[in-house]
């Protein structure tokens, strides 16, 4: 999946974001109906009005999205939230400390999910590393990859 866009979708499928550098991967997923939804966001919040006709580019946004699709895909249960991605690449070349953009991803994707009342069951945020993640739709299992840090399961 691309940055700024979104997919849901029912077993056996699975969903995948590659390259997730500041970007936030917000991972759902319902085991009990077994769908599951993923969106690659690529900023905290919408620059203005005319820019939220791109759902998955902003965690306030693709959350609820995500969530309306995956029950109309048969979601009824208790449904999850992942959180992959966040990093702080650039910020040593840049003199940036404290995270930037990464960080203000992580908070606005945690906030999203808060005012969703969904609850997040795991995390591979922040650092200076970059991430991919797969969700099997099936299983629920969260693969999250990365340089350095190799293969973790969320």
């Amino acid at each position: 999946m691309k940055i700024a866009e979104w997919a849901v979708a029912a077993a056996p499928a699975k969903l995948v974001a590659i390259g997730l550098g500041s970007c936030v991967a917000i991972v759902l997923h319902d085991a009990r109906a077994r769908v599951g939804g993923l969106a690659h966001v690529l900023l905290p919040v919408p620059p203005g009005p005319q820019a939220t006709d791109h759902t998955g580019r902003f965690p306030g946004t693709a959350v609820p999205r995500l969530l309306e699709e995956m029950r109309a895909h048969g979601a009824n249960g208790t449904i999850t939230a992942r959180l992959v991605g966040g990093a702080s690449l650039f910020s040593t070349l840049l003199g940036v400390e404290g995270g930037g953009v990464g960080a203000r991803n992580i908070d606005a994707a945690r906030a999203a999910l808060a005012a969703a009342q969904l609850r997040v069951v795991g995390e591979a945020v922040g650092g200076r590393v970059g991430r991919s993640v797969t969700l099997d739709v099936e299983t629920g299992r969260c693969e999250v990859r990365s340089l350095g840090e190799g293969t973790r399961v969320l």
